[in-house]
């Protein structure tokens, strides 16, 4: 009987170990929800390979600065493997702020170079917030913004896929002063 309880102690501690029980699929609908009642999101649903979606990143920094979150990726409405994201920045920059962020996948070649493992997004990434009908175009030299009043704007017509990437943020709350240098790394892990 010790035999038998000394065995599954391992089998669990083994299974524990290489993160099957850590595997769990989270419901991220009301986050998806709130990017895909955005016009200018709403088509990159109905015309990307596939997606991640990270709830909520956290980001916090003076003078250095760095982001955390954790999410899911998406092939054909199902959840494919977990990710994380973390970032680092330098420059100008004090306070705090959590968002939502999507990355819509154009094609296979960029789901695959995204699920490789190890993916970064260098210091030239761009990402649109997308929160309560503004647009700002951001990108990590600097950001403007303008007013969306439809899908006809100007502003959403600059959106697209960079290189087979589409990135949009949500702001969630905090307040973060920042003019900085900074990129985004990413992690997949495949369910199992």
């Amino acid at each position: 009987m010790k035999a038998r309880a000394a065995v599954f102690a391992l089998i669990l501690l083994l299974t524990s170990a290489t993160g099957v029980f850590a595997q769990v699929v989270e419901d991220y609908s009301s986050t998806i929800d709130t990017f895909r009642s955005s016009p200018v999101v709403q088509r990159f649903f109905e015309h990307s390979y596939g997606y991640a979606v990270f709830p909520v990143i956290g980001k916090a920094g003076f003078v250095v600065g760095g982001a955390y979150g954790k999410g899911q990726v998406y092939r054909g409405g199902t959840v494919t493997g977990m990710t994380t994201v973390i970032e680092g920045s330098i420059g100008f920059q004090a306070g705090g702020q959590a968002f939502s962020q999507i990355i819509f996948f154009q094609d296979e070649r960029a789901y695959n170079e995204f699920t490789s493992g190890n993916f970064e997004f260098g210091a030239t990434a761009q990402a649109v917030a997308v929160t309560a009908g503004v647009v700002a175009q951001a990108t990590t030299t600097g950001t403007s913004a303008g007013v969306s009043t439809g899908p006809r704007t100007g502003v959403q017509a600059e959106t697209g896929y960079v290189k087979g990437f589409a990135t949009f943020v949500h702001a969630q709350g905090g307040l973060m002063y920042e003019f900085s240098v900074s990129g985004q790394k990413f992690t997949f892990t495949p369910l199992q």
